[in-house]
């Protein structure tokens, strides 16, 4: 039998550092924003669409996405935000679905579903147990803009444009929340840990 785990949680809110400790641990990973980057890979039929969509703007100068242009964009437009979704959701929760079958088809224990729009796209219905990560929203825009290089302003745009730390909640069945540091954010995962480390024994 196999678990899924979805693990989801605001923008820089240390939810990828939480499925890596998953997978460190021997977790299989199906991580939905990766998916959701090879999607729109050069040649791809989802980057064609984007492109006819949007224009060659959101083209870098090889022709892969400039996904830089691309988020300006849609992160100041709800409708080109819309727009993109209609375009890539399907693709990106075809393949998710796709990875999670393969999964259960080869009998793996614990699979750990990341993707930061589990709630928005639905896919915490695929998911056994859900795993929300939570961080105060001074901490993720202080962090986004380290990271990314965003002003306060286009970071703000960004949380804001995802579902809330209370909608995220309300399909929560373990929730960490990530306000004091990476010691502590290991710390919170190691104990939560002994309650899927039994799937993984022989």
């Amino acid at each position: 039998m196999t678990l899924v785990l979805g693990i989801t949680g605001g923008i820089a809110s240390g939810k990828s550092t939480v499925s890596a400790l998953f997978e460190a641990n021997g977790a299989e990973l199906v991580d939905a924003d990766r998916i959701a980057r090879e999607v729109v890979q050069q040649g791809s039929p989802g980057l064609r669409d984007v492109v006819a969509a949007f224009g060659a703007a959101v083209l870098s100068a090889d022709g892969s996405l400039d996904r830089k242009a691309l988020g300006a964009l849609v992160f100041s437009d709800r409708a080109a935000r819309t727009t993109l979704e209609a375009l890539l959701h399907p693709r990106i929760l075809s393949e998710v679905g796709r990875r999670l079958a393969d999964a259960r088809s080869h009998r793996l224990p614990l699979v750990v579903l990341d993707a930061a729009l589990l709630v928005e796209m639905g896919l915490h219905r695929h998911c056994d147990r859900v795993l929300v990560v939570t961080a105060p929203v001074e901490a993720r825009i202080a962090r986004i803009h380290r990271r990314d290089g965003l002003p306060a302003e286009a970071a703000a745009a960004r949380i804001a444009a995802q579902a809330t730390d209370a909608e995220r909640r309300a399909v929560a069945d373990h929730v960490i929340d990530n306000d004091a540091g990476l010691d502590a954010l290991r710390a919170a995962f190691a104990g939560l840990w002994p309650q899927f480390e039994p799937l993984l024994r022989p």
